[in-house]
């Protein structure tokens, strides 16, 4: 049996705590400074991490291996599995020709970009974080700003910044549900808490968004409907966490805020979106998606081109379908541009652009919110005693380590979910069962360097998680004493950021809170909260995350850029979040239940 010591070195926990934390200091220098391709990066901090749980924590080498194997399974199922169905749901969007007709109809909620950057990352994208998590959001809303003429990298920093606020209460209130189960405090008092400090970021990611799209210009133009959709999902994310479901918040914040965004623009429309409109598909390289100089659309994961169509063997640039088919009526589908198109073609290219979107969020809302399915779909999974690992680990406080178990949730996992949906999106658009089992190949062998970047991360976490790396980590920041207050969040923040989930985050560290808050005589569903919400702001810097973001919109191996984006973000809210915790022991007590 190997225990970890929580200070294997003489010098102290704080010289531990340091050393521990190399593996993230090499994989964040790689990929931030020296600009090092992700997958390189990942397994560079593995062997760092690996050489001090054997070397510095006395893990034994192969019990050390086998804990990085089952992280690397991990990462390729579910992570790795989500990332490929979500892409060759795409392309089946692209080979169908449907891909240039959904540019056109999410117009219908606005013409100007800034706007339905907004809507799409922030709103539409917390709903897929609500039903599906584990990165879907950051694929399939980068996808879409993708359709909508958005160069990659600025559609991938945009949805990974978007994806923040849904985060605490993401897939059915998870993240709050395992972080009560841990602590022994009801979930839904923690929920409350939640709901009572991640609506602050509600307020800010909206308008920040416009600015990432338009600079300061978009801020000026766009400000009103983004202050709509945050007032909004700021409202109602702190009655239902209060007052209604932990477990439904997003789905009715989310769902609220897209309402409240588009009642308010039938009464309201911002000025330049022309300019704006303009400058971004120049921006794009002049495709309309993203695409090089020259009209020659950006090859996506699966091979194809964003923003064009395979017409007759050629690629046709998006620019011709924005410059001639979206004007006056005309249609570029099938080839035919500059036909007048007929009002009930109109309604069935309508239904058709948005009938994968729509198949995914009833084939997940089925999956989560029906009893019966999700239980069902549940009861398939399998869990697996990891050969060689379980029941050979303790936690530094002596019990048995759980986490050595593999849960292969086959069948409920969200990509298998987005499988189902693709196989009813090929039925529902006429697409040949060979064509879809084509692209479905392609794609997988498209994303295999970013399939080997997931698992190698995951493999990085579990390698410090099982050896005490971590725990190191976290009870170094958490002696803090009263300025845990203010630390809490970091605490989140940086579980999220390793394991590139706010539920794994709890996982970590929710315990520790609420020991350190015990010890420190604070509160602790106050610091056990600030760990669930300041968890969200990692996501947008954890590498499973940027690789998820950067595969999606066709430019991966820029994760590197990514990340130097996406840190002044996240460090920028995190600090507004340690305030506002600090705040809330003490001269904000008040606004706590």
């Amino acid at each position: 049996m190997y225990q970890p010591a929580l200070s294997p070195l003489a010098g102290g926990l704080a010289l531990s705590a340091l050393v521990a934390a190399l593996p993230l200091v090499t994989l964040f220098l790689l990929l931030g400074a020296a600009r090092v391709k992700a997958h390189w990066a990942g397994l560079s901090a593995l062997a760092v991490a690996l050489g001090i749980a054997v070397l510095v924590y006395g893990m034994p080498f192969k019990l050390a291996a086998l804990s990085a194997s089952e992280g690397a399974v991990f990462g390729l199922f579910p992570i790795g599995w989500i990332l490929v169905t979500a892409i060759w749901l795409y392309q089946l969007t692209v080979v169908s020709g449907t891909f240039e007709d959904l540019r056109r109809s999410l117009r219908l909620i606005s013409d100007d970009p800034r706007v339905l950057a907004v809507v799409l990352a922030f709103c539409f994208g917390a709903l897929l974080e609500a039903l599906a998590g584990f990165g879907a959001p950051v694929a399939i809303t980068g996808i879409m700003l993708i359709a909508l003429g958005f160069p990659p990298f600025r559609a991938a920093v945009t949805v990974l910044v978007a994806n923040t606020v849904p985060v605490a209460f993401g897939a059915m209130g998870i993240p709050v549900i395992t972080a009560g189960e841990l602590t022994k405090i009801p979930y839904t008092e923690l929920g409350s808490y939640v709901g009572r400090q991640v609506p602050v970021l509600a307020l800010i990611v909206p308008l920040l968004l416009t600015v990432l799209v338009d600079g300061f210009r978009g801020l000026r133009q766009v400000w009103p409907v983004a202050v709509v959709c945050g007032v909004t999902f700021a409202v109602v994310q702190f009655v239902s966490s209060n007052y209604i479901s932990v477990e439904l918040t997003d789905i009715i914040t989310s769902l609220a805020s897209l309402v409240a965004a588009v009642v308010f623009l039938r009464f309201w429309q911002p000025r330049g979106s022309e300019q704006a409109r303009a400058e971004l598909l120049a921006a794009g390289g002049g495709s309309g998606a993203g695409g090089r100089p020259g009209g020659q659309g950006q090859p996506g994961p699966g091979g194809r081109t964003y923003g064009g169509r395979s017409h007759g063997g050629q690629s046709v640039p998006a620019s011709r379908a924005a410059h001639g088919g979206d004007q006056a009526g005309q249609s570029t589908h099938a080839g035919h541009a500059g036909h007048e198109t007929r009002p009930e073609t109109d309604s069935k290219r309508l239904a058709t652009a948005f009938a994968p979107y729509i198949i995914v969020i009833s084939v997940f809302s089925v999956a989560q919110l029906w009893t019966p399915a999700k239980e069902f779909l549940g009861s398939m999974s399998i869990s697996v005693p990891w050969p060689g690992l379980d029941g050979k680990l303790l936690t530094v406080a002596g019990d048995e380590v759980d986490a050595t178990v593999y849960n292969l949730a086959w069948l409920s996992s969200p990509g298998t979910l987005l499988l189902l949906s693709g196989v009813l999106t090929a039925l529902v658009l006429r697409i040949d069962a060979q064509v879809a089992l084509r692209e479905l190949g392609a794609t997988i062998v498209k994303l295999r360097t970013a399939l080997l970047t997931v698992a190698a991360v995951l493999a990085l976490a579990y390698a410090m998680n099982l050896s005490g790396q971590t725990i190191t980590i976290g009870t170094w920041i958490a002696g803090s004493g009263s300025a845990l207050a203010l630390l809490s969040p970091v605490l989140g923040w940086f579980g999220t950021a390793v394991t590139g989930s706010d539920t794994s985050s709890q996982a970590l560290f929710a315990s520790l809170q609420h020991t350190a808050a015990k010890g420190a005589g604070l509160d602790p569903s106050l610091l056990v909260a600030g760990n669930a919400s300041g968890g969200v702001l990692g996501k947008m810097i954890s590498p499973q995350n940027l690789t998820i973001a950067a595969t999606a919109v066709g430019c991966a191996s820029q994760e590197s850029e990514l990340l130097r984006s996406t840190l002044k973000w996240s460090l920028g809210l995190l600090l507004i979040l340690c305030v506002l915790i600090y705040a809330q022991s003490g001269i904000l007590a008040w606004t706590l239940p």
